[in-house]
């Protein structure tokens, strides 16, 4: 069981829910440290003044920021610490909004929040499922690790979940920050089979369709080079052509996209049919070889007779007759 990394009190009005707070996420990267080539010493950074290059004791460094025109502001850690914000068990809500509203461009982080204990289970389930039925969000702030966090709590099935948010001026104007968005100048055309594209490559959301491809690779390489395996360095990927006939492209897009559902629906179909056929299976071999050997007996059998002449007539008025009742 994950311990939980913040505890405290959603509060609203008079209203207190304490709560636990989990982290939802991590991440798989592999953790590399530096070493001089062709040795197995790692490398260590030290804290040296630029202008003597003699090590400095941490005890004696202080942080700064340049202000401008060359002035530079130094604080210590006493003085950072006067306006720190101080330690609060308080998830203090300001606002309940629109789930619609927020942009997701704002969340930082996911967290899991779950009731404090039993006893507060039934006031947790309340708030949650109140907030589900207006589809609201609630709006707050915390102070965790030393540092305060804008927070949007919302439900989520049984949960509630907290993401942490950036503030309005952390989120960059995009008007500001790129020049020359392009104006729609679409040809109907050209839009009719960009829509078609979109729709045969349309699925359901899957996250397990989808792995980080990359630390598989490098995890694969590490394995590789630790059983003494050499590994091979791959060639980059060729430039990608560039593609003049927009509508050809797009043509192009949808008809592979088109077949390759069509091979993975077959592909699944055979798959099917495989299991379905795996008892059957297993007895048709006794069954094909008495099978054939009636299907011989039946041919040899007239082989034989053809010598007598006397057998053809009657073997003519025969077919006659089944011709006779056919036409019938």
């Amino acid at each position: 069981m994950a311990r939980p990394i913040w505890t405290g009190a959603i509060t609203f009005g008079l209203v207190s829910v304490p709560v636990a707070m989990y982290s939802a996420t991590h991440e798989h990267e592999v953790s590399f440290h530096q070493y001089e080539k062709g040795t197995s010493d790692r490398i260590r950074y030290q804290r040296v003044n630029e202008r003597t290059g003699k090590e400095v004791d941490y005890d004696n460094i202080v942080k700064g920021t340049d202000v401008g025109g060359g002035q530079l502001v130094l604080l210590d850690q006493d003085e950072l610490d006067s306006v720190a914000p101080g330690r609060s068990k308080s998830l203090d809500l300001h606002a309940f909004v629109d789930l619609d509203d927020i942009d997701p461009i704002f969340y930082q982080k996911s967290y899991y929040l779950a009731p404090g204990s039993e006893e507060t289970a039934k006031v947790y389930a309340l708030l949650r499922d109140a907030m589900a039925d207006t589809n609201r969000a609630a709006i707050g702030t915390l102070v965790m690790r030393g540092k305060e966090y804008l927070a949007a709590i919302r439900p989520d099935g049984k949960l509630l979940v907290l993401e942490t948010m950036y503030f309005a001026d952390e989120v960059r104007d995009p008007a500001k920050e790129l020049d020359d968005l392009p104006r729609s100048t679409a040809k109907p055309a050209e839009m009719k089979m960009a829509v078609q594209l979109i729709g045969s490559m349309s699925a359901k959301w899957k996250p397990k369709d989808y792995r980080d491809s990359f630390t598989d690779r490098v995890n694969a390489l590490i394995e590789e080079k630790k059983a003494g395996k050499e590994v091979t360095v791959a060639e980059p990927a060729p430039d990608a052509t560039k593609v003049t006939d927009l509508m050809a492209a797009l043509q192009a897009s949808v008809e592979r996209a088109r077949s390759g559902r069509s091979a993975a629906a077959t592909d699944k179909d055979k798959g099917s049919k495989a299991k379905g056929k795996k008892a059957p299976a297993e007895k048709a071999p006794a069954k094909k070889p008495a099978t054939k050997a009636k299907k011989a007996t039946a041919k040899k059998a007239p082989a034989k007779k053809a010598p007598a002449k006397k057998a053809e007539a009657p073997a003519k008025k025969t077919a006659a007759k089944r011709a006779t009742k056919k036409a019938a």
